[in-house]
């Protein structure tokens, strides 16, 4: 199953403002692409993402403290060990990074959308439908189009394969862990042991900090909306709609990228761009819309509606 077993069931409300609030995420993490950008021409990756996820940690302690000492000891350990998983792909993409090209780094990171379903299929034995891979395989090929120019194996595209498959297991289990009721203060868990991952790894070389104003609005905004808000809403949305469900919708995050740096950055419009990124909506829409198979597993919507 895709939710915690104590959950209620999931209204078609509830799933329809999970879609929406995915897709918000997906458009917030987008948003945070050209504007680290600028920032990484000023420090490392690594700093950059200590300095980001200590803000976000912080907010989050201060603000959620109560939502987190609600938290059940089970629940707890299960946000620390999300929070781990997310810190470590972040590190393993980044390190990654330094190895490959930006565009190929972004294609390999974003097969988290075929290898969720094959972590949900193995570790759960969740049963994944054609429409499914369909939508997935589609999504890969936008991906493609719009990513790659060439492309070879090596160091850091293995590393940043590995990231990929972190961020999936994270998606599988955050499905599967998270309720509605516990969403805020498990987000506050992941974030904190994100932060205290990027630190320790940081911390031995030093950590630059980073300098002027108009930068560090650009961080307090990726540590609040592309980074606390985000996984508040990515923890509560995943307690209502599957994993594999969720990743197609998340990974068109490259798609939000793109458009937000044309749209503000005067970035052009390429077709590839334009190809691949309606390949990837048509996916999502492949999954979202298509009617249900005989035989397939329900979609929360589809579950008997609870009363008023």
């Amino acid at each position: 199953m895709s939710v915690n077993e104590t959950a209620a069931p999931t209204t078609d409300r509830q799933a329809k403002l999970a879609l929406v609030g995915l897709l918000l995420v997906a458009v917030a993490w987008g948003s945070s692409f050209p504007l680290t950008k600028k920032l990484l021409a000023q420090v490392t990756p690594i700093d950059f993402l200590a300095q980001r996820f200590a803000l976000a940690a912080l907010l989050m302690a201060v603000v959620f403290f109560p939502a987190i000492r609600r938290l059940s000891r089970t629940a707890l350990i299960r946000g620390v060990l999300l929070g781990a998983l997310y810190g470590v792909a972040q590190i393993a993409q980044t390190i990654g990074l330094g190895h490959t090209s930006a565009s190929i780094s972004g294609f390999i990171t974003g097969m988290y959308v075929v290898l969720t379903p094959v972590c949900g299929v193995i570790l759960l034995k969740t049963r994944i439908t054609a429409r499914w891979w369909v939508g997935a395989g589609l999504a890969c090929l936008g991906l493609a189009v719009m990513s790659l120019n060439g492309f070879s194996v090596g160091l850091g595209e293995g590393v940043t394969l590995f990231s990929a498959l972190l961020y999936a297991l994270h998606i599988v289990g955050l499905g599967h862990w998270s309720t509605g009721s516990e969403a805020v203060g498990l987000a506050a868990v992941q974030v904190i042991t994100t932060a205290a991952v990027c630190i320790v790894t940081a911390a031995p070389g030093g950590i630059q900090v980073i300098t002027g104003t108009g930068s560090w609005l650009a961080v307090i905004y990726m540590a609040v909306v592309s980074g606390a808000l985000a996984m508040i809403i990515q923890s509560w949305a995943q307690a209502h709609l599957p994993a594999s469900r969720a990743a197609i919708i998340m990974c068109t995050e490259p798609v939000w990228a793109a458009g937000l740096a044309i749209a503000f950055f005067g970035e052009p419009l390429s077709i590839r761009i334009g190809v691949g990124g309606a390949l990837m909506l048509v996916a999502m829409l492949v999954v979202e819309l298509s009617p249900r198979a005989p035989g397939d597993p329900p979609r929360p919507e589809d579950l008997p509606k609870l009363a008023a």
